[in-house]
C-alpha cells in the first residue's frame, strides 16, 4: 500500500519554473535511484486557475511506509556533496511549501482506531 507525500509548493519571485522543474527532476530521480522513493510527479497549475491555498506546483512522492520514509529521511541527513548540491539548487528556489501525508482510504486496518492512550 502507497502512501502520498504531498508538496504544495510556491517558488521564489525569482526563480524560475523551467529551472526548478529541471532541478526537481535531478533531486527526485536521486532519490528513486537510491530506492528511497518509488515513484513522484511535478504538476503545475493551469493557467492559474486555482482557489484558496492552492500553490503554483503540486509535488507528490509515493513512499511505501512510514518505514521507507523515516529510512529517507535519514538518509537524507547524511547526503554526500552531490546529493546535498542537488537538493539545495531544487530547494534555493522554493518561497514556500505545504506537505502532507496521504494513504489511500479506507485501508484494511482501519488505523483511526489504533491509539496508544
Amino acid at each position: 500500500m502507497m502512501n502520498l507525500y504531498h508538496c504544495m509548493i510556491e517558488l521564489r519571485p525569482e526563480a524560475h519554473a523551467l529551472g526548478f522543474a529541471h532541478a526537481t527532476t535531478a533531486w527526485m530521480d536521486h532519490l528513486k535511484a537510491q530506492g528511497l522513493v518509488t515513484e513522484w510527479r511535478l504538476m503545475r497549475r493551469k493557467f492559474g486557475l486555482a482557489s484558496g491555498a492552492h500553490t503554483d506546483f503540486l509535488l507528490e512522492i509515493a513512499i511505501p511506509g512510514l518505514t521507507a520514509l523515516d529510512t529517507a529521511f535519514s538518509a537524507l541527513a547524511n547526503a554526500d556533496d552531490a546529493a546535498t548540491r542537488r537538493y539545495d539548487q531544487m530547494h534555493g528556489m522554493i518561497a514556500r511549501v505545504d506537505v502532507g501525508l496521504y494513504r489511500p482510504y479506507p485501508d484494511p486496518t482501519q488505523r483511526e482506531r489504533i491509539a496508544l492512550i
